[in-house]
């Protein structure tokens, strides 16, 4: 008799959702699926509100990113005003950018010491007891410390520009608001007796790229091959080429390295179509010249390194240059070493917050710009997870008539249902029993692309995992659910 097995709720991953696993009669996989079960509607309900309130609005989708969604939002808001990104005043961007790469720094330092590490520090098989922060910080002391402090100096960042670290206010339109101070400046550099300054960060930074290096060297083998496929990538740019997390133009490669895409942000919508399922509420992006079938891609750090052809900081640079060597320059498709892409832009954030630091014209100066109003904004940047894409359009009373959100979990939707069936075609295809250890497998998968899916579906609540088991005939026979 054939079998359909259910994951709910998938654990250590923000929102809610659930995997279903489909087997015929002789328990061969035939299809699995991520469903994303919640929703919010924040593209609804922001509509009718002025303009002005949206930065601050829209980042209550969320409490690990709301970062991200404040200055995407920010930057589209400027545009109504009339200001493009190289109007900004100086003073202005540089506080964005701080502020910016505080959110990339403790989000990464969140996922993969809080959230990826109990899963690399104690192996696929551990019980679901042990895989968690605190075991990991009883097992690995000295890598836990360094983790949990380095994500409090982003949070620090955060707090020092936009007031708070969850939820604050920096940016107006056209500019910033005078929230960060000369003695906030002084403590980042030098460091506080609770927390080291901007130079540990960065040697920290580095200590945890040589540990995924090393641990990379002693697990090869399945590192390489878990739930690793061929797929396009795309990521925001610099003019010279190099990886630009606030702004910039979009490109997109193959699986070959082949160009793809590459055009100004403000003209997204030439380039992309979203596709829906009935058994989700998160959409499907795909390049509108490519098609549903061929034209879906990845997003975040493995897709930014791949399409990238440089750091602009040196020692994330050098470390670049080692990750592209090992597929001699071609894209990776290896979805576990997102966890090492990762760990580069950790040390890549870490460079800029301390040139940013040092700088003596930050926060000094005009913080607004003005322009001529336009009734359309786009805003563009590159969040932890990938490339958020928030766009207003507005009424002659300055109220939002439209409001489109995609998000990078949104983007990487294809992706993470292709590894979803990667483990199920290759860990739970055939078996006459489904362990714990088999399950853990596909939140693994899931977990390497840092899911936010209550952005991705502007849902509410925390992460669980519902995994179903189909039979042929359609008949739910199994369901596990984890808190």
């Amino acid at each position: 008799m054939g079998e359909k097995i259910i994951i709910e709720p998938v654990t250590r991953v923000e929102g809610h959702g659930k995997v279903s696993i489909h087997l015929d009669a002789d328990g061969h996989v035939t299809d699995a699926r991520l469903h994303i079960v919640e929703f919010r509607g924040f593209e609804r309900f922001i509509q009718g509100r002025p303009y002005w309130e949206a930065p601050v609005l829209v980042q209550r989708l969320c409490g690990i990113c709301p970062v991200s969604h404040h200055l995407a939002a920010a930057k589209a808001i400027d545009q109504l005003v009339g200001v493009d990104p190289a109007d900004l005043p100086p003073a202005a961007e540089k506080l964005r950018r701080l502020l910016h790469y505080g959110q990339i720094f403790q989000s990464h330092a969140l996922h993969f010491f809080y959230l990826a590490a109990p899963d690399l520090v104690f192996g696929l098989d551990a019980p679901a007891a042990q895989r968690h922060v605190l075991a990991v910080a009883a097992a690995q002391p000295e890598l836990a410390k360094q983790g949990i402090l380095m994500r409090k100096f982003g949070q620090e960042i955060i707090r020092a520009v936009a007031g708070k670290r969850i939820h604050g206010t920096a940016a107006r339109p056209g500019g910033m608001f005078d929230t960060f101070q000369p003695g906030d400046q002084k403590a980042f550099l030098e460091g506080t007796p609770t927390m080291p300054g901007i130079d540990t960060m960065v040697e920290w930074a580095q200590a945890s790229v040589a540990f995924f290096r090393t641990y990379h060297a002693e697990h090869q083998a399945w590192l390489d091959t878990f739930a690793a496929y061929p797929s396009a990538h795309l990521s925001m740019l610099a003019p010279d080429g190099s990886l630009d997390l606030y702004d910039g133009r979009l490109q997109a490669i193959d699986a070959a390295g082949g160009l793809l895409l590459d055009l100004a942000t403000d003209d997204y919508q030439t380039a992309f179509l979203e596709g829906v399922e009935p058994w989700s509420y998160m959409k499907f992006p795909f390049l509108r010249h490519l098609g549903r079938e061929e034209g879906w891609y990845r997003v975040g750090p493995l897709a930014r390194l791949n399409v990238c052809q440089r750091l602009s900081t040196p020692l994330a640079d050098a470390e670049l240059q080692v990750f592209k060597a090992y597929t001699s320059g071609m894209p990776n498709g290896m979805t576990m070493h997102t966890h090492w892409a990762r760990l580069i832009e950790l040390l890549h954030a870490a460079e800029v917050m301390r040139d940013l630091l040092r700088d003596p014209d930050l926060g000094r100066g005009e913080r607004v710009a003005q322009g001529t109003p336009r009734q359309k904004g786009i805003g563009i940047l590159e969040a932890p997870r990938g490339t958020l894409i928030h766009h207003y359009e507005i009424d002659d009373k300055d109220l939002i008539t439209r409001c489109n959100l995609i998000v990078s979990t949104t983007h990487n939707n294809e992706a993470m249902n292709r590894a979803v069936r990667w483990v199920a075609q290759n860990v739970l295809d055939g078996k006459s029993e489904i362990s714990e250890p088999m399950l853990n497998q596909v939140e693994v998968a899931i977990r390497a692309y840092d899911p936010c899916l209550s952005c991705a579906t502007h849902a509410l609540g925390q992460m669980p995992l519902i995994l179903e088991l189909y039979d042929h005939q359609g008949n739910c026979i199994d369901t596990r659910v984890r808190d």
